[in-house]
């Protein structure tokens, strides 16, 4: 490895001197190996090298990336893209089939594509075409190019397909300020649709069926299998259709599009008409100005959502979209969003629909960051005496990243009251957790006003943190496109390119070292672990939204916290990371996993849509067989998370609440989505109670100590207190040998019983200053010694 890291050197260097700066080179990294390699470029006398062969390819892929980002090339990741694949690698650990190769010229080509801005071959173009900008983060030889490109995009026909962008005589793109249809979605790929509701005229399979036309459907990791990415008509269907059944009569407006998600397959519609009956029985089509059958034009990718609206709204109960042409060489496969508005029934001929609504005052409805900032200064208009908005810090874009804090002292730290925070936004496409924290500052600050008991003593017992967009450049992208044509991940990482669900420094590793070398914690702490070398570098690669967080956390004691994503309905707790190296899934508990199982239980089994148990999977995982927890890494692994990172290096417990199966829900399903999480976010909040607190003090000055350590006996996993001596260990209920130590003072050991009972038990402790530490005050300022010290010190000059 050492003379591999110095040939590499060497090699960028004479890239460097010798590629002009025109050249673009892309450094592939090694795909993964098998755990048994046998391939035959192993030498007889080298095959013992076979054993760590897989950890040593990460460490050299590591280190080349690293050497690769510092010469500004290019770097394509084949082993993240085929870490899944493992059915296409071959037996002998190293090779890969023609399926895996065929994906591999497909990265390289795309990769080469976008750094360009060359436009790659597209199948079934129709002639007429509009454009849209697309933001690419290039980085080439010796600077950092954004460009932009343009893709072509099938609209429909004049007056059924809202175009994207408009063109001016300057032959200049100019974005609208949003696209929103005007009717909301029926319901596909939130799941007010059930499966019962959607029927085809043929599947390839089960997992291809018409249940699985969702618009935004995840696939599982393996085709073919219960829960493919799409529904797709048999090959020789000649006249195949989805057809979805409204239950009663609706106005049909418009009908959004994706092709099949799959990592191997590439399957989308290019073309559809559709139908419309009232009895599944008669049907219509739409028709064009001139009375000729409509074609609308759909997909020209597998993820892009494109919008179609009819001429004209038709009033039905049913409608078929029937595909008449698709990729080539594909199948006829496709996700869909219906939009459609409701109809009143003069007659009463159908049963009421189910209505979405809330009995809460809220301003149900989605922000950008301008209202975002003006909803929050109201709020804090509203309720001055408990709230206050301040910043931690800057996107790359320069937005500021606000925090409402709600407290009966808001702006100080009040001894012996529990900081914790609610994070959302991290995903700037997974928009619910933002609505979800703007109406629950508003739902705090009036029920507050109104004086209802539960609410006046959480803001008078804790102190709350709310930052409802961790990622505001993402959501301000995700905004922009509308909830139903953002697709899944448009706007999820940051103005940068970064996931910062990913960014957050790896402080798992450097501890499961040091606990098999048994260096935990006599040597390492297992608490408060130091930020990495490399993380600190000027060349590393940390968002500033990722910094501004870390910094958030140093400077406040946070006890508890819940992260808010969006794309499932499930509760995930540390670690996120699996402990073997590059193993996808794994189960990997934290020393606290009794606590964090009961903080995952208690949001899951108070949110309503995870206790409904007639709704169907999300997408690929039945969550609700396992009560709707998981260890994070055991559903799959997740380096450099938030909230690993906010266990390992603070005092701070966090979870991720995966909100709902539509990562950027209509806004006419917040209100309802907000009752599903009203009491859920309350209660959780409510667990901060749970365990022992109490104060640090120094016997003689009664003054409190930072930084003691309280230890609990049997859980590797100690806190610290805060500057006044306060401090929060969440526990369940249980018997527990509590220590309380820090430097310069005796150690003191007590028991402290957790019970049932609502509220921390108080476990307070006095440390008295250890001789040597008496001495070392007195001498700095030059105080006379106690006579016990002075006759100590005597007899230790004796023995010398």
């Amino acid at each position: 490895m050492e003379s591999y890291r110095e040939n590499l050197e060497r090699v960028f260097v004479r890239m460097d001197q010798v590629l002009p700066d025109s050249c673009l080179l892309v450094w592939n990294l090694a795909m993964p190996l098998g755990e048994r390699v046998t391939g035959g470029f192993l030498l007889p006398e080298l095959q013992p090298l076979a054993v760590s062969l897989r950890q040593d390819v990460v460490e050299g892929n590591f280190y080349s990336a690293t050497l690769a980002g510092k010469h500004c090339f290019d770097v394509l990741d084949l082993h993240f893209h085929f870490r899944h694949a493992v059915r296409h690698r071959h037996r002998d650990g190293v090779h890969w089939d023609q399926h895996a190769h065929r994906h591999l010229s497909h990265l390289l080509l795309a990769h080469v594509a976008d750094a360009w801005g060359v436009e790659l071959p597209e199948h079934d173009r129709l002639p007429e075409t509009s454009e849209r900008h697309v933001r690419l983060r290039v980085i080439k030889k010796k600077k950092i190019v954004v460009k932009k490109r343009k893709k072509l995009r099938q609209p429909g026909p004049l007056g059924t397909a809202r175009p994207l962008v408009t063109t001016h005589s300057a032959k200049t793109l100019t974005l609208p300020e949003k696209q929103e249809p005007g009717c909301p979605p029926l319901g596909l790929e939130s799941l007010r649709v059930s499966d019962s509701q959607l029927e085809a005229s043929s599947s390839q399979s089960f997992g291809l069926g018409a249940h699985r036309g969702r618009l935004n459907i995840q696939s599982g990791l393996e085709d073919g299998d219960l829960y493919d990415g799409a529904w797709c008509a048999e090959q020789q269907d000649t006249e195949p259709w989805l057809q979805v059944d409204a239950k009663n009569p609706v106005r049909f407006a418009g009908i959004v599009t994706q092709g099949r998600n799959s990592v191997w397959r590439y399957d989308w519609v290019t073309s559809f008409k559709v139908q419309f009956s009232n009895d599944s029985q008669t049907w219509w089509k739409s028709r064009n100005s001139t009375g000729m059958d409509m074609v609308f034009p759909a997909n020209s990718d597998a993820e892009t959502p494109v919008l179609n609206l009819l001429p004209e709204p038709q009033v039905a109960r049913f409608i078929r979209l029937l595909p008449q042409t698709w990729f080539q060489g594909g199948a006829p496969c496709l996700r869909a969003e219906i939009l459609a508005c409701p109809v009143s029934d003069p007659n009463d001929l159908f049963p009421e629909a189910h209505t979405l609504g809330s009995s809460d005052s809220l301003d149900f409805r989605h922000h950008n960051y301008k209202a975002m900032r003006k909803l929050m200064k109201q709020v804090n208009e509203q309720c001055p005496n408990i709230t206050r908005i301040y910043s931690i810090g800057k996107s790359h874009q320069g937005l500021k990243l606000y925090v409402m804090e709600m407290s009966d002292h808001p702006g100080e730290h009040e001894l012996g009251e529990p900081e914790v925070r609610y994070v959302a936004g991290m995903h700037g496409n997974e928009a619910l957790g933002r609505e979800l924290l703007l109406l629950l500052m508003q739902f705090l600050c009036h029920e507050f006003l109104r004086g209802d008991p539960r609410v006046t003593r959480l803001l008078t017992e804790t102190r709350i943190h709310l930052l409802p967009s961790m990622n505001p450049d993402g959501y301000e992208t995700a905004y922009h496109r509308g909830s139903e044509l953002v697709g899944w991940a448009e706007g999820r990482w940051t103005h940068q390119g970064i996931d910062l669900n990913h960014n957050f420094a790896d402080l798992n590793t450097q501890l499961w070292y040091a606990e098999d070398d048994g260096l935990v914690p006599h040597t390492v702490p297992n608490h408060h672990l130091p930020l990495p070398t490399y993380y600190t570098l000027p060349n590393a690669t940390v968002a500033p939204e990722t910094w501004a967080v870390i910094k958030w956390m140093k400077r406040i004691p946070f006890v508890l916290s819940a992260n808010l994503h969006g794309g499932e309905l499930v509760v995930s707790y540390p670690f996120d990371m699996t402990r073997t190296p590059w193993a996808a899934r794994e189960l990997t508990p934290t020393p606290d996993d009794a606590v964090f199982r009961w903080l995952s239980t208690v949001y899951a089994g108070t949110n309503r849509a995870m206790q409904d148990t007639d709704r169907r999977p999300c997408h690929s995982q039945d969550f609700s067989l396992h009560g709707n927890v998981i260890n994070g890494a055991d559903w799959h692994t997740v380096p450099g998370s938030m909230n690993d990172f906010s266990y390992l290096h603070t005092n701070c417990f966090e979870v991720t609440v995966e909100l709902s199966c539509d990562k950027f829900p209509h806004e006419k399903e917040l209100p309802q989505e907000w009752e599903n999480n009203k009491d859920a976010l309350l209660t959780y909040l409510e667990q901060v109670r749970m365990g022992i607190t109490g104060v640090v003090r120094d016997k003689d000055t009664e003054l409190g100590i930072a930084d003691a350590v309280i230890a609990v006996e049997g859980i590797n996993h100690d806190v610290t207190t805060a500057w006044g001596g306060d401090y929060w260990r969440l526990l369940t209920p249980g018997d527990y040998v509590v220590t309380a130590s820090a430097e310069g003072y005796h150690t003191v050991r007590q028991h402290c019983q957790v019970t049932f009972e609502e509220g921390p038990v108080p476990c307070n402790f006095l440390l008295t200053k250890t001789p040597k530490e008496r001495l070392r005050e007195l001498l700095a300022t030059r105080g006379k010694l106690p006579p016990d010290l002075r006759r100590k010190l005597e007899r230790l000059r004796g023995q010398k």
